[in-house]
């Protein structure tokens, strides 16, 4: 970082910011008097990501010192902050929280108060300044009445033009297809004129994508699918035109503005699994995932969850997916002589495909744990009626979505949503591809609904209740089923597990 101070006085500045010693962060502006604010954004430009991030991070101090506060928020705003050093974070956190809460801007503030979480070292008074302005944040957004996803231009409106903005190449290409033939399908039993326009992702940027829908005419973009591309969109302040992400972001929170984010995850059913473990009565759960990014993510989202409810996990296993379930087994159970060990174990969550999972109980049975609870995931539920080969799924507790679980979910095809469509693709499409075709018709249905936000609050969907967050996220509660004779079947009542049958 740049500095004109010189002598002692620049060594007593340094000091004070390596030490931590200072009660507020020295200001940059102290230190660099004579720099110009725009000088330092233009050069941010030319350099690499972290050095960018610290001359913006000077930039917006100058700017707020100046009293352009305006000018310090969008400064402080476009600052990657996971590039910062931790003292630079916590300076960041201060300044950008500060000129958010002036702006009136509970988003915002929440996105500087994160750096809580991560155990950041800072002075005891920046701590609870922070603290103060998180709590704030969410009280503003918990009013009553007052809505934290607004989409003023489409409120009311007719929703008729739809860009849809899908890669027809790549590795996400067979999913994009599946997804724009289910809304197609859709658009077409539901008749009420709804104009899709698709635009092959592959081919352009984002900003060319919503320079497309705008000469169309689009009043929304359903997409993008790539994930890292919902990323780049939900670290904006807004996005160009209202928009249905089909995947979500890597960051804790959507913080862009008419940005909303919808699709199928796997993180979402571990923490409902988690929720359900605990509303059982279990306390002390076993955990098996793969040993990979996914399980990863997935074992971390319920371990999480799990232990926000107040439960522990008391083993967790990564086991390689091609190995010996046995050995898996046998340290999720603390085997010891061939038989488990339960002392500290109510129950087991598992994460696994349908040829592992089915291997999963016989082995349980064979180390004297017959009885031992198992919540699961859809991943082990291939969607179609394979009765002997999910026998040994038998007991096994798993949540899907509606389409897949028709019995178990809403009591019968002829109550499903949407079952005029649910009839046509469930004739013509292969099981393994039944999700993403029910995901295509919820974003449909989800994408002409923006127009009233609060239709969005417990929508009955192909895949499951939706619900929108404050964040813009949207997500699924998912009907429970538990294999019986090699079938999916109903668990009548929640958490009262003597009356599931």
């Amino acid at each position: 970082m740049k500095q004109s101070l010189r002598g002692l006085l620049a060594t007593a500045f340094m000091a004070l910011l390596i030490t931590g010693c200072a009660m507020q962060p020295p200001s940059v502006v102290d230190r660099v008097p004579d720099q110009d604010a725009n000088r330092l954004l233009s050069q941010a430009e030319q350099q690499a990501p972290e050095q960018a991030a610290q001359t913006r991070l000077e930039a917006a101090n100058i700017l707020a010192q100046q009293g352009q506060r305006e000018n310090a928020f969008e400064a402080a705003d476009s600052i990657d902050e996971s590039l910062l050093s931790d003292t630079d974070r916590v300076r960041w956190a201060m300044l950008y929280s500060e000129l958010a809460r002036g702006l009136d801007n509970p988003r915002a503030v929440l996105r500087a108060t994160q750096v809580l979480d991560d155990e950041l070292p800072m002075q005891a008074n920046q701590q609870e300044t922070l603290a103060e302005r998180q709590q704030w944040a969410r009280e503003a957004l918990d009013q009553p009445g007052v809505s934290a996803v607004s989409i003023p231009e489409l409120e009311g409106a007719n929703i008729q033009r739809i860009l849809v903005a899908l890669p027809e190449s790549g590795p996400l290409s067979s999913v994009a297809s599946t997804i724009a033939t289910a809304m197609r399908n859709h658009n077409e039993i539901r008749g009420n004129g709804v104009q899709l326009s698709f635009l092959d992702t592959s081919q352009y940027s984002l900003d060319e994508i919503y320079s497309r829908a705008a000469q169309l005419n689009a009043q929304l973009v359903i997409g993008p699918l790539d994930k890292d591309q919902v990323t780049q969109l939900e670290q904006r302040d807004s996005v160009p035109m209202p928009t249905l992400a089909l995947n979500y972001g890597n960051s804790d929170r959507n913080r862009a503005s008419r940005l909303l984010q919808y699709g199928l995850s796997a993180e979402d059913e571990a923490r409902q699994a988690a929720r359900r473990a605990y509303q059982d009565g279990h306390r002390q759960m076993s955990v098996m995932v793969p040993d990979n990014d996914w399980g990863r993510r997935v074992g971390e989202a319920f371990w999480n969850e799990y232990h926000r409810q107040g439960g522990e996990v008391t083993n967790a296993v990564r086991y390689n997916p091609s190995s010996s379930v046995s050995n898996a087994v046998q340290t999720a159970l603390n085997v010891s002589g061939e038989r488990a060990r339960l002392g500290n174990i109510d129950a087991l969550f598992l994460l696994a495909l349908p040829d592992y999972a089915r291997q999963v109980p016989p082995t349980m049975d064979y180390y004297y744990a017959p009885n031992l609870p198992i919540y699961a995931t859809s991943h082990l539920h291939e969607g179609r009626r394979q009765t002997r080969l999910d026998q040994d799924l038998n007991d096994v507790m798993f949540m899907d979505i509606p389409w897949q679980i028709p019995d178990a979910a809403v009591g019968g095809e002829e109550v499903l949503p949407f079952y005029s469509t649910y009839q046509r693709l469930r004739d013509e499409t292969d099981a393994s591809s039944f999700r993403l075709m029910a995901m295509g018709v919820d974003a449909l249905e989800l994408a002409t609904r923006l127009s009233d936000l609060s239709s969005l609050e417990g929508l009955r969907g192909s895949t499951g209740t939706l619900r929108l967050a404050d964040d813009g996220r949207i997500y699924r509660e998912l009907p429970w089923a538990k294999f019986q004779n090699g079938t999916p079947s109903p668990i009548l009542i929640p958490g009262l597990m003597g009356n599931d049958e």
